[in-house]
């Protein structure tokens, strides 16, 4: 089976440095690689896990956007936290966008993230058309 494959960037100096895409469509599948709260002020959210959180959702939106898919479509999220004791804020924000969708979700402690001031990382996983009806 052959898929088209469509590579979307967020147009980060880092994608053609490190070799990455922000998102991947190949037929109907689509992978958005580790989002942060990142920027070259500082993490937007600062010290608040859960507005870190909310940014990140803002950008997941617009890559699955850019892919052709919604929130609806998402079947799996991978949630990476510096610090395990912010899980009940960050899973409260994800229940905000989930909370009816429900995908394969999982959340891990790491020890760090590409910046000290970013407190979660979320990467998620969507079949175009999955969404309920």
């Amino acid at each position: 089976m052959t898929y088209e494959r469509t590579l979307i960037s967020s147009g980060s100096v880092y994608e053609p440095v490190v070799g990455y895409s922000r998102a991947v469509r190949a037929g109907d599948f689509v992978f958005i690689a580790g989002t942060t709260a990142g920027s070259p002020d500082g993490a937007i959210g600062g010290n608040d896990p859960a507005a870190q959180t909310r940014e990140i959702f803002s950008r997941l939106a617009l890559a699955l956007e850019q892919a052709g898919a919604t929130f609806g479509d998402v079947v799996r999220t991978r949630i990476y936290l510096t610090n395990i004791a912010d899980f009940d804020a960050v899973g409260r924000v994800h229940g905000e966008f989930f909370g009816d969708i429900r995908p394969a979700a999982t959340a891990v402690e790491v020890s760090a993230l590409a910046a000290p001031d970013m407190l979660v990382e979320i990467d998620v996983d969507a079949i175009i058309g999955s969404a309920a009806k």
